[in-house]
């Protein structure tokens, strides 16, 4: 019997080429925004990256683009406090969006750029997807329902990627994947299948890339 947000299955080889030439090329940082009036012209594809404080969304963009100093990785949550831009290629922008939830920041300052966030989320048409980091140690966390819920009223369609997967045994890792999809089946928003990654080993990184080379 088919699980409800199944895993996404390997890609084939075409695929997998394709989105690995889409990161094979330069990837550079174009500009990290504090308000709305900031964000590059709407002119290509654009897929956000959004998750609770430090559950790896710079470190993933990193990986992803193969570029160790890409996005800025801190141990600190809460680090990110712009809407940072970058580009793939010539047609795509990836968006590293502020991390929610706890935050190592004055609460004004967390409140500005939570603000910002949703600005964004319920206002970039070339928005195509959002990936919504779920840290593979801890499952969705009510943090993250909010998003989903925003992104929900927003009609963005958002797709879940595990991150730090390594980091936990097996039959953890079925147990929270259990409690994700529980928790996915609330959102009429959410794309229905799951990457599982770990920047540190690699995994999922292929797939990822191939998802977001054949966005149209």
């Amino acid at each position: 019997m088919q699980l409800p947000f199944p895993l996404a299955e390997e890609p084939d080889a075409f695929t997998l080429e394709k989105g690995r030439l889409l990161f094979a090329g330069q990837t550079e940082f174009v500009k990290g925004v504090v308000a709305m009036s900031g964000l590059p012209e709407a002119d290509r594809l654009e897929v956000c990256f959004a998750g609770r404080s430090n559950v790896g969304k710079s470190t993933l963009i990193n990986a992803l683009t193969g570029m160790k100093a890409l996005a800025r990785a801190s141990n600190t949550p809460g680090r990110t406090q712009e809407i940072n831009y970058f580009t793939a290629g010539d047609d795509l922008y990836l968006v590293d969006l502020p991390g929610y939830g706890y935050a190592n920041a004055p609460l004004p300052v967390v409140e500005k750029w939570q603000r910002l966030l949703k600005q964004f989320l319920q206002g970039r048409q070339t928005l195509r997807r959002a990936f919504v980091l779920i840290d593979a140690r801890h499952g969705v966390k009510s943090v993250d329902d909010e998003i989903m819920s925003l992104l929900d009223s927003a009609a963005v369609t958002f797709q879940a990627v595990l991150t730090k997967a390594d980091k936990v045994k097996e039959v953890e890792r079925a147990k929270v994947l259990d409690q994700v999809r529980g928790a996915l089946a609330k959102h009429p928003a959410a794309y229905p299948e799951i990457i599982v990654t770990s920047s540190e080993k690699g995994w999922g990184i292929p797939t990822l890339r191939s998802v977001i080379a054949t966005l149209e």
